[in-house]
């Protein structure tokens, strides 16, 4: 392939046994995702992870830190500062539960993942270094789900700070694929005093680069990555630093973005609506892999 989007190879069979009713679709689950960006020198650097090649979804493709969410906190009381529950309900098309469990994968996945920490013991602040034992050992219990995100906010005595978080977009992974997700896109800076690591069991690799020099990379076929990945990253190319790009998220269209496949001449049509690049072109006979 000219470039370096990730596209398994079952995908065309896949397809036709859900235009032939022979598959159900897989309900997808929540999860959120968070593209952490610092200001650089001429543009901000994105935080991006590899994902082990080894893994089920999407091995050895670019992403951003990001997960499940966790239902444990759907109602759980959490501290919280920014926007109420009933604006981020309204802004992720979701009802105030659900929207809370949405900001707190976001911002739980970003810790777990990177070691950044988008809270803080008062409405205004963050904490520091967060790479002490004790940090770790919570980490720990979060990854393992031992603890709630809710459960560690509130044993640290800390405010959740969703004013540092951006909805940027939301992106359904499509019918015919095994795993799928409903996945939030935010969009956030790195507080000031702390530092990204990679402390995630899924990832290999993890890079801080300009969007702009991720998508021509991208391009080139030199890094490999799914649809939503590099379609973020051409959004996000435009801003000159970290603050702009927060300031442009409260406009951005939530609507989901979820692929089509349709017949046409012959040929199975996959195509992801407002994103013409993605566009495949698949024949309807098995050929034994994906196309060119």
């Amino acid at each position: 392939m000219a470039n370096g989007q990730w596209y398994p190879p079952e995908w065309p069979d896949r397809i036709r046994a859900l235009a032939e009713g022979t598959l159900a679709p897989v309900p997808p689950k929540r999860a959120a995702t968070v593209m952490l960006l610092k200001d650089a020198e001429t543009a901000p650097a994105v935080h991006m992870l590899r994902r082990r090649a080894s893994m089920a979804f999407a091995g050895g493709a670019y992403a951003y830190p990001g997960g499940g969410v966790d239902p444990r906190d759907d109602d759980h009381h959490v501290r919280w500062a920014g926007p109420t529950r009933a604006w981020w309900a309204e802004r992720l098309g979701v009802d105030e539960n659900g929207a809370q469990a949405i900001v707190c994968a976001a911002v739980r996945e970003t810790y777990e993942e990177a070691g950044v920490l988008l809270a803080g013991p008062t409405p205004d602040s963050v904490v520091g270094d967060t790479t002490g034992d004790d940090w770790e050992a919570d980490r720990a219990a979060l990854v393992a789900r031992d603890l709630s995100f809710a459960e560690f906010l509130d044993r640290r005595g800390l405010v959740l700070r969703s004013d540092l978080l951006g909805a940027w977009t939301r992106w359904i992974t499509p019918e015919f694929e095994s795993r799928r997700y409903d996945t939030w896109f935010f969009v956030a800076a790195l507080p000031e005093g702390q530092r990204t690591r990679n402390a995630s069991t899924e990832a290999d690799r993890t890079v801080w680069i300009s969007p702009r020099a991720a998508a021509e990379s991208y391009d080139k076929g030199e890094l490999l990555m799914m649809p939503p990945t590099i379609a973020t990253l051409r959004q996000l190319a435009p801003y000159a630093t970290a603050a702009e790009a927060l300031s442009a998220a409260p406009a951005r269209d939530m609507t989901p973005v979820l692929a089509r496949a349709r017949l046409e001449d012959g040929e199975i049509v996959l195509s992801w609506p407002g994103h013409d690049e993605f566009t495949k072109h698949i024949p309807t006979e098995p050929t034994g892999g994906a196309p060119a």
